[in-house]
């Protein structure tokens, strides 16, 4: 990983200088609403996402009210996002759990937020960046693992063991906004399918490019 201590400070500058107002794409207004969306968006996307929340927090605008909710209710309000039953199941279990050991306030620590009904790392990290403004780790969604590994910045595929690899290189000052620029870069430039390396700031500094584009190899 000493190459990749080189290169982190490089990424991020250039991250930051092409992707200067980073924030997640998911539609909120606070802590519970955000918690909700990116239990939502586990794959789905940010704007579909976006058309069920606005209705949904209308109707349920609180962790009471939402642990109250009819299952069958919630699940025809969120069918769009795809699995909806058990995402329908584990907001009903979030709220109940907010309501009863929290006093209907989402918690704001990591330890205490993985111990909602369909929270794992990823969410706790979105909530409580986008949330609360706090970095108590990296979020790691699909694009996040994806780019850390081409990269170079991970060998891992496993999220949590990216997320530690991740940590061990990525400044805590920038931990907030990391996944968001990545999560930038996969949608605009490093796709899944074929990653558009010709047109890419980070060629230089990524191991893959010259895998996909041999061509480019140093250039």
């Amino acid at each position: 990983m000493d190459a990749a201590r080189l290169r982190i400070k490089p990424i991020i500058r250039l991250l930051r200088k092409h992707y200067p107002h980073v924030r997640t794409a998911l539609e909120y207004a606070n802590p519970l609403q955000i918690l909700v969306a990116t239990v939502l968006a586990a794959q789905s996307t940010d704007k579909l996402v976006n058309t069920i929340t606005p209705g949904l927090f209308r109707k349920y605008p609180t962790a009471a009210a939402l642990a109250r909710a009819d299952r069958a209710d919630l699940e025809q309000m969120i069918h769009s996002a795809g699995f909806f039953r058990m995402k329908a199941k584990h907001i009903i279990g979030a709220a109940q759990r907010i309501v009863e050991a929290y006093a209907g306030v989402v918690p704001d620590s990591m330890e205490e937020l993985v111990t909602l009904p369909g929270v794992a790392r990823k969410t706790a990290n979105i909530v409580l960046s986008a949330g609360y403004g706090k970095a108590e780790g990296i979020a790691v969604d699909t694009h996040a693992g994806r780019l850390s590994r081409r990269l170079g910045l991970s060998r891992e595929d496993d999220p949590v063991k990216v997320e530690r690899d991740l940590m061990a290189l990525v400044p805590k000052s920038d931990w907030i906004d990391f996944n968001f620029l990545l999560v930038e870069h996969g949608r605009a430039v490093c796709m899944a399918r074929k990653p558009e390396c010709p047109r890419c700031f980070l060629r230089r500094l990524c191991p893959a490019a010259a895998k996909f584009y041999p061509e480019l190899k140093g250039t």
